[in-house]
């Protein structure tokens, strides 16, 4: 089984591979998909589509998982990281790819045991989890956090969302 997880961002997009043989978790690939703020909104939802296209042709996942989004205080924020998240969406279902979702607090748990552990901690279980992993940044290390829950809790829960 091979997992996608994914980090919505309009700034930078973290994307984590893993394959999943059993108990068994294996480190596969990560990076993020970083787009100008001087460029178009439309510019970089693209830049995002193509990036993820390119990604899920290459890896060729299973299953997709993603972190729920909670609002920001700022409605422009929480309407272009919406945008993105959309065409995050999308890009599974383009290829059959069921696509799961989890709280934060859930994916930050299942790595840590602690509901509000911080980025920190969560990168150095990514590393402790997926040997080899060294994530590209925080959102590529987010995204393998995903990946990982989603590859714990798959056979538990099963919130498919596409």
């Amino acid at each position: 089984m091979r997992i996608l997880g994914l980090d919505p961002s309009i700034s930078s997009t973290g994307w984590g591979i893993i394959d999943v043989e059993g108990n068994r978790l294996s480190y596969v690939a990560d990076g993020f998909i970083p787009t100008s703020n001087k460029l178009p909104l439309s510019e970089r939802l693209h830049i995002i589509h193509n990036e993820l296209q390119k990604v899920i042709e290459e890896y060729k996942p299973d299953e997709a998982s993603i972190e729920v989004t909670f609002l920001n205080a700022n409605p422009e924020t929480s309407l272009k990281l919406s945008m993105a998240r959309g065409v995050v969406f999308l890009m599974p279902s383009l290829y059959n790819i069921p696509l799961y979702e989890y709280e934060p607090n859930k994916v930050k748990k299942a790595l840590t045991g602690v509901g509000r552990a911080d980025k920190t901690q969560v990168e150095t279980m990514v590393k402790i989890l997926l040997p080899g992993a060294k994530p590209k940044n925080n959102d590529s290390s987010d995204a393998l956090a995903i990946a990982i829950t989603h590859a714990n809790l798959r056979n538990s829960i099963i919130s498919k969302i596409a």
